[in-house]
């Protein structure tokens, strides 16, 4: 059985990359799915909103999780006992750091990850979560399923 490791954020790339997985023309009800967020250490304008805003965002990712993993089953037919749902709420300095930590404490064939077109000013400043997965596992398939 293949074991995909599928990073979601509730982000444009993210929600495509879900819609490119339930579109894809193949079963893949021998796989096996850990749907994963990262809680990357919060910015001051995150700390700004509020002691009850930053208490929400685990309840309001999991439920995002919820939401991804009924797609799967309802639209492909996905059997139930083979997604899993993670969060990661240790924050990380960064969200690649998270994934690729995770990654490397299971087993897993493939890495599937959503990607938006961005400058390369943008990419230089804020960094690209694909691109660093992509150098830092090796003999590991990464699926990057670009968006705009």
């Amino acid at each position: 059985m293949h074991s995909f490791l599928i990073p979601i954020n509730d982000s444009v790339s993210s929600r495509k990359m879900v819609d490119f997985l339930i579109n894809m023309p193949v079963s893949m009800t021998d796989c096996h799915m850990t749907l994963l967020h990262v809680f990357r250490q919060p910015t001051s304008g995150e700390q700004l909103m509020g002691k009850k805003y930053m208490e929400e965002l685990p309840v309001k990712h999991k439920a995002l999780l919820e939401k991804v993993k009924d797609r799967l089953i309802t639209e492909k037919h996905f059997p139930p006992g083979q997604i899993d749902i993670v969060l990661l709420t240790d924050p990380y300095p960064s969200v690649s750091e998270g994934i690729i930590e995770f990654f490397k404490k299971g087993h897993y064939d493939m890495v599937v990850i959503g990607r938006k077109k961005m400058s390369k000013s943008e990419e230089f400043v804020l960094g690209d979560i694909s691109v660093k997965l992509v150098r830092s596992l090796d003999n590991t398939a990464i699926l990057v399923v670009k968006t705009g």
